[in-house]
């Protein structure tokens, strides 16, 4: 029997021992966190709001210089990530929804990046880097490349014409890789690395092994963790371990065919996954190369304890908070930072900024 509800393959780990403190609130589902060399700290608030909250736990007014954002519908602000070479250059890429000026197809999935001018709170030299199919989710590779994923509810994971349903990497001015995989009938490479995604809501490379992680939302149960293959197929929808909201089976209703990869692993019934994180520091010693996923609808972080690729247990962390946990990051000091969001229905402009430490 199952340890608790949505257990699935792996044993319950240990409890770990931690603290909880709060450091800001009054944030309006904040979105992405990134960690700016001053110490403080880069956040996307879903409603179109990019702002600092500084050492202190305050949090600066949106910045100026963002780019019209759409809200029709799914739309907003989401992910960010900061140049590799920041220090240097300033430079943050962040997703979003632009108006598209067609009521029958109001938004335009983008992401572009912008100069970040802390002292003056405001974003400059915005440009554009790609228009694509639903991509929400931004990565930075070891190389320098970037990794963008998003949405696909439909059948568009198996439909090479679209980037819907795809992970895409692309170099930082958004020219394709000539090292990416090629696909279909094609003679050269294009932007897409892998396909058969349904709905990718975290991305994470290993900091040892350069391993590509991601999360997926599944149809209703089905919710997935993937090591990414260059080149694979990951079977949506095809195959999945859930069943469409209307109950209906997806695809023939099997959870395997041959030439599909399989997950890692995969929560039933569904916990809403959001942010991934993989943890490589020195404060929890026992956590080194522990996956972390947040949960939504489940509202608790997953820690997956790992032998290679493999899940070997599982433990949930938060679970007496009662909140959506949208994002976590490893901070510079070996602590988790992490966003929570508020309910749909509930009261807005509610969410925090927790941090988890020793």
């Amino acid at each position: 029997m199952p340890a608790f509800a949505g257990q699935t393959r792996a044993p319950v780990a240990s409890k770990s021992t931690y603290r909880v403190e709060t450091l800001t609130t009054g944030l309006s589902t904040p979105w992405a966190l990134a960690f700016l060399p001053d110490g403080s700290i880069l956040i996307n608030e879903y409603v179109g709001s990019m702002r600092i909250i500084d050492s202190e736990g305050i949090a600066s007014e949106s910045l100026l210089g963002l780019p019209e954002i759409s809200h029709e519908g799914w739309a907003g602000l989401f992910d960010l990530a900061l140049d590799p070479d920041f220090e240097k250059n300033n430079r943050v890429y962040f997703s979003y929804t632009a108006p598209s000026g067609d009521p029958e197809s109001p938004n335009i999935p983008r992401v572009a990046s912008a100069t970040l001018d802390v002292k003056g709170l405001r974003l400059k030299d915005v440009v554009v880097i790609v228009d694509s199919d639903g991509q929400q989710e931004i990565h930075f590779a070891p190389d320098g490349t970037l990794f963008l994923s998003g949405a696909s509810a439909s059948g568009d994971g198996q439909d090479l014409s679209t980037y819907a349903g795809k992970l895409l990497r692309i170099n930082a001015d958004g020219s394709i890789p000539q090292d990416n995989p090629v696909f279909g009938d094609a003679d050269t490479p294009s932007a897409i690395f892998s396909m058969g995604h349904r709905d990718v809501s975290g991305i994470a490379v290993h900091p040892e092994t350069g391993e590509l992680w991601m999360t997926e939302h599944g149809p209703r149960g089905g919710d997935e963790l993937n090591r990414i293959v260059p080149g694979a197929n990951y079977g949506w929808p095809l195959i999945s371990y859930g069943t469409n909201y209307t109950g209906e089976p997806v695809g023939e209703g099997e959870a395997r065919a041959e030439g599909l990869i399989q997950p890692r692993y995969f929560w039933r019934p569904s916990i809403a996954p959001s942010g991934l994180m993989i943890y490589s520091a020195d404060m929890f010693p026992e956590w080194r190369d522990n996956i972390f996923v947040t949960s939504l609808s489940g509202q608790h972080i997953t820690r997956l304890e790992m032998d290679g690729d493999r899940v070997v247990a599982e433990e949930r962390l938060l679970v007496d908070r009662g909140h959506r946990i949208r994002e976590l990051r490893q901070g510079p000091d070996g602590a988790l930072y992490v966003l929570t969001n508020e309910e749909s229905d509930g009261p807005q402009g509610t969410a925090e900024l927790l941090r988890i430490s020793k």
